[in-house]
């Protein structure tokens, strides 16, 4: 089941309009490349500690593969679903003897019990065996995973952060593959996730937050085998250093606490626009912003009916013009 959000169709009219517009997947894909490139931080790398913005070297191209890879899973298991109705449709079309249905069914039930007694073990064995070698890690390897940046890999789920949200992903066994088969109570100061595999009910992950969540923009997926995606919204725009009260820590000192410009809005984007600009003009000698505002304006009355300045050629290094003189 995907979440809402990957599978929503409010964004398919302005989508489909670039798409008829270029007439090609390819050119599609470079605009919206190009739109990440120009107008966010995707692509810079964070090559010190003092370094405001960006990823990790390699952690935006890990983002992107692992979304391809959720929605080329989804077409798989389209395409198995339509290949196992086909199947079933050119069986019911073949009535077998009966004799051999009551004694197939037979072996074939108990083989089914057998193996899928089996396999939900191995599945929370394997689990726990990786997460018993995950508890140890140096946060810089946590960092490197987009699954656990900013957070960490702990026994039975990874947690993911940044300024105003959390992704927690909850590991399920490999036959949880419906929505129906998992339970989880959010609320804002804690949580439960628990899964139905047969007639057993495991509870996964429970506990009360580290702080508060808003509810009503937090949202769960299922990722089928795979895992409980939980995309939390914070109340309060802190650091975590763990999801749950009682649980291991991690050291926020070592995180990327700077904030990504996915989290800037519109009018603080323009801001640190402005100042961006406002640096490298310094950098070459030429006016910074607040000074060429106070230029158009002074040109204006320049070569007015009057001005003593009328018919000579304006010279910006007349003025010294402070920031604080003009309001944008």
């Amino acid at each position: 089941m995907a979440s809402p959000l990957e599978m929503t169709e409010m964004y398919d009219n302005a989508l489909l309009g670039i798409l008829q517009h270029v007439g090609n997947i390819q050119d599609f894909l470079q605009i919206y490349f190009g739109f990440l490139y120009r107008k966010t931080d995707f692509y810079r790398l964070l090559s010190g500690p003092n370094d405001r913005m960006g990823f990790p070297p390699g952690v935006a191209e890990k983002m992107v593969l692992k979304t391809f890879g959720l929605f080329e899973k989804l077409a798989e298991h389209d395409r198995e679903r339509a290949l196992s109705d086909q199947r079933k449709k050119e069986e019911s079309s073949r009535a077998p003897p009966a004799a051999q249905e009551v004694e197939v069914s037979s072996e074939l039930c108990q083989a089914t019990e057998e193996k899928s007694g089996a396999e939900p073990s191995r599945t929370e064995s394997a689990s726990s065996d990786a997460g018993a070698l995950f508890c140890f890690r140096p946060q810089n390897e946590f960092q490197s995973n987009p699954d656990s940046y900013n957070g960490a890999v702990r026994e039975n789920y990874s947690w993911s952060q940044d300024y105003t949200d959390l992704e927690v992903r909850v590991f399920v066994p490999k036959t949880v593959v419906k929505g129906r088969q998992v339970s989880v109570g959010l609320q804002s100061g804690g949580l439960r996730v628990s899964v139905r595999d047969g007639l057993e009910e495991k509870t996964l992950m429970e506990g009360e937050f580290t702080h508060k969540i808003n509810t009503e923009d937090s949202l769960w997926s299922l990722e089928p085998g795979k895992c409980v995606l939980l995309s939390l919204n914070k109340t309060s725009e802190v650091w975590w250093n763990s999801v749950l009260k009682g649980e291991k820590e991690i050291d926020i000192n070592q995180i990327n606490r700077e904030r990504s410009m996915a989290t800037v809005d519109e009018e603080e984007h323009a801001v640190l626009d402005r100042l961006t600009f406002d640096y490298h003009q310094k950098q070459q000698g030429k006016p910074q912003s607040h000074e060429m505002k106070v230029h158009e304006m002074l040109k204006k009355g320049w070569d007015a009916e009057g001005s003593p300045f009328k018919g000579q050629e304006f010279d910006p290094s007349m003025f010294d013009i402070p920031p604080s003189a003009v309001q944008f």
